[in-house]
């Protein structure tokens, strides 16, 4: 017990580099698997938080340029979202680095976009914000007409009528098909660190860490079911979340008629 106390003590934030640099070289321990692949979740996380927050807002804003009658609105968010629908997550990071690597020799500004940290995470708020937009999209035009009119009859408009009718009935319809997108993107991150971009001093996600495990041991039978269970445990945590607010967000509407969480599989990125 005082073994693992002592290694979860050395590598618990060995990914944000604070504890032991070196990685174990043999001898390798299940509780030193668990902590490493467990450090490794905080990049995780990191990619999916900060890019399912800014993407919201992007996918807001799409949302309602794609559903304008102007097309120097709806044409360019239309394209944005078939650009990031339309081909693969990796192929997206793969350009991403190196169009980065290209702009860091014209100015340094885009120097730290070459690092996971901040590229990866511009690339994975982009996609999502794409594939967000379109449920938002699809919510938008799904509004009951009727709940249009009864806001005209009360003589509200504009933004008024967007803000306290369109947009939260929106929210209310997109909300099931938004939570699997936030599961979608968080497992999509453990592909940041096989892309492009490179991890920097051996510090990567959980999938890195489970990769040199299994490397090292020969036995893929311990790490990724690990790694596995971390993100089972976090989509859980996940659909809790998602499951309150959509809770809230149907609060006002009768038990039989409330949206309910479905969950899809996504078989390709």
């Amino acid at each position: 017990m005082s073994a693992c106390l002592q290694t979860i003590q050395d590598y618990a934030l060995r990914s944000i580099g604070i504890g032991e640099r070196l990685l174990p070289r043999e001898g390798f321990t299940l509780c030193e698997q668990v902590t490493l692949i467990g450090s490794g979740m905080i990049w995780n996380v990191y990619f999916g938080v900060l890019s399912l927050i800014a993407g919201f807002f992007l996918a807001t804003g799409l949302a309602v340029a794609k559903n304008a009658q102007s097309r120097w609105l709806h044409k360019p968010a239309e394209w944005f979202i078939f650009l990031f629908r339309g081909s693969p997550l990796f192929i997206q990071f793969f350009f991403a680095y190196f169009l980065f690597l290209s702009l860091k020799g014209v100015h340094p500004f885009f120097a730290p976009f070459t690092a996971a940290w901040l590229g990866a995470l511009v690339v994975l708020f982009l996609n999502t914000a794409a594939y967000s937009a379109e449920i938002f999209h699809g919510a938008l035009r799904s509004v009951p007409r009727g709940d249009i009119e009864a806001a005209d009859a009360y003589g509200l408009s504009g933004w008024t009528r967007f803000r306290r009718i369109t947009w939260p009935t929106t929210l209310r319809l997109a909300w099931p098909a938004y939570t699997n997108e936030a599961i979608f993107l968080f497992h999509a991150t453990t592909l940041v660190f096989f892309s492009g971009f490179p991890a920097w001093q051996q510090r990567g996600d959980a999938l890195y860490y489970a990769s040199y495990f299994a490397d090292k041991t020969f036995n893929p039978f311990v790490p990724y079911p690990i790694l596995a269970g971390f993100f089972i445990l976090f989509t859980l945590i996940i659909i809790t979340l998602f499951g309150l607010v959509n809770t809230r967000l149907n609060r006002h509407l009768p038990q039989q008629t409330r949206q309910r969480l479905r969950l899809r599989i996504n078989l390709i990125r």
